[in-house]
Parts: structure tokens; C-alpha cells; sequence
């Protein structure tokens, strides 16, 4: 069974879009949305050819939507790592 891990970048995008959901829609829904997110990221782990891949927006990367999010990852073996957490972010920041 394949592990995940984040970057640096996508734990500041967790950071972030958590601070931004308990400031906008209450701790409790934060919560929801936040543990459904990390649930998302056991999927990842386990099906990691589920979601397609987007080599038109950075070769490797494959990408995820959940919710209002777009999880970009690469397989690298048994890790997938988290790359980015974005929402309606300009996708150029993969590059």
C-alpha cells in the first residue's frame, strides 16, 4: 500500500484554506470539510491512478477535485506526494 505526504506548499495550502474555512464557515463545517479533505488524501494513496493526469498544466502531476479544491499530486513510486491544495489559484504557481 502506497503512503502520502505533503510539501511544503500544499501544508501552507492546508494551513491556509482551514484558517479561511473556520473564518468563513465556522469551525464545525471547517472540520468536515478538512477531515473529508485528508480522507481524500488516503484515497490518493491507495488508487493513485484513479484521478487523470494533467500534463498540459506540469507533466507528472496528476490532479483530484474535492469540493472546492483541486489536489495536484505525482506518483513517485509508493509516496504520492501532495503538491498543491488550490482553489481557484492561477495553476501557473506549479510551474
Amino acid at each position: 500500500m502506497a503512503t502520502y505526504r505533503l510539501n511544503l506548499e500544499a501544508e501552507k495550502d492546508v494551513r491556509r484554506l482551514y484558517r479561511f474555512g473556520i473564518e468563513t464557515f465556522g469551525l464545525e463545517r471547517a472540520d468536515r470539510y478538512f477531515d473529508g479533505l485528508f480522507e481524500r488524501f488516503d484515497q490518493l494513496a491507495e488508487k493513485p491512478r484513479l484521478y487523470r493526469a494533467v500534463d498540459d498544466i506540469r507533466p507528472g502531476y496528476r490532479r483530484s477535485v474535492y469540493g472546492a479544491h483541486s489536489i495536484y499530486y505525482r506518483v513517485n513510486g509508493d509516496v504520492i506526494e501532495i503538491m498543491r491544495v488550490l482553489g481557484r489559484e492561477d495553476t501557473s504557481v506549479l510551474t
